[in-house]
């Protein structure tokens, strides 16, 4: 009797170690279950914001535009992806002076991943999603790299009151009008900054409107605005500034349509 008790507390004891070392098993083999579970999650905690529509690829994916007093973002679709709250919104482009910092930690902050906004007179960077990432500050700026100069191509000439447009290289007499690219007929004429030299887009008035034209005189934007901004919208963004009252200014894109 004395040996069958003994035989069962060794069974008891053999159980138990064998039970716990299975468990310790369990809980290792959980542990590095969790572990590849979690790098399986990264690549979609990095999903790219599906309000960032892109419907045309020439263009940025988020816009700037007024509502009221203050600026936001649309996306190509129209809808408000930063709410308006800001006095001064830029496209989302690069800032050579934070690319160039003295300070390694802001560079990241002058990429074209983030765009300028200013509120209450204090100048922010944000991000995509709208979030203020940097505050300006002038001991972080750098000195600005710039690429060389693109010398134009084209450039705007007047005769008898009219604006035309000539080719710098090739024109040499005035009288001969097959040495204008576009005969003098215009109010006014200017050619927008670009990166494509050879076909840039000429901003042009007639009939006291404005509109736009390239350089085979095809209307690309009708003459329908009381001004369009000479600005560098066209360089950074691909679209224009345009205002039918005279004050209140918008986007459009190349084929007119609204932002």
């Amino acid at each position: 009797m004395a040996n069958m008790k003994n035989i069962l507390k060794v069974l008891c004891i053999f159980t138990s170690v064998f039970v716990f070392s299975q468990t310790k098993s369990v809980k290792k083999i959980t542990l590095k279950k969790g572990a590849k579970t979690a790098v399986k999650k990264g690549p979609a905690a990095n999903k790219r914001n599906p309000d960032l529509v892109v419907i045309n690829k020439d263009l940025p994916v988020l816009i700037p535009k007024k509502k009221g007093d203050y600026f936001g973002y649309v996306n190509q679709n129209g809808k408000f992806i930063i709410q308006p709250e800001y006095h001064i919104a830029v496209f989302f482009y690069e800032d050579c002076n934070l690319l160039n910092s003295p300070n390694e930690k802001v560079r990241k902050f002058g990429t074209k991943e983030y765009a300028t906004v200013e509120k209450d007179m204090i100048s922010y960077r944000i991000d995509q999603s709208g979030k203020r990432v940097y505050q300006f500050k002038e001991a972080d700026f750098g000195k600005c790299v710039f690429e060389e100069y693109k010398q134009q191509q084209f450039q705007a000439y007047t005769m008898n009151g009219f604006y035309g447009i000539i080719e710098k290289s090739k024109f040499v007499n005035a009288a001969d009008y097959r040495q204008f690219q576009i005969y003098p007929q215009y109010q006014y004429l200017y050619i927008m900054e670009g990166d494509d030299v050879a076909n840039p887009m000429i901003v042009a008035s007639n009939n006291d409107k404005f509109g736009v034209i390239d350089v085979n005189n095809k209307i690309i934007i009708p003459f329908e605005y009381a001004n369009i901004k000479r600005n560098f919208s066209w360089k950074l963004g691909k679209m224009f500034e345009v205002t039918k009252d005279g004050s209140n200014y918008y986007y459009v894109d190349s084929n007119n349509k609204t932002y």
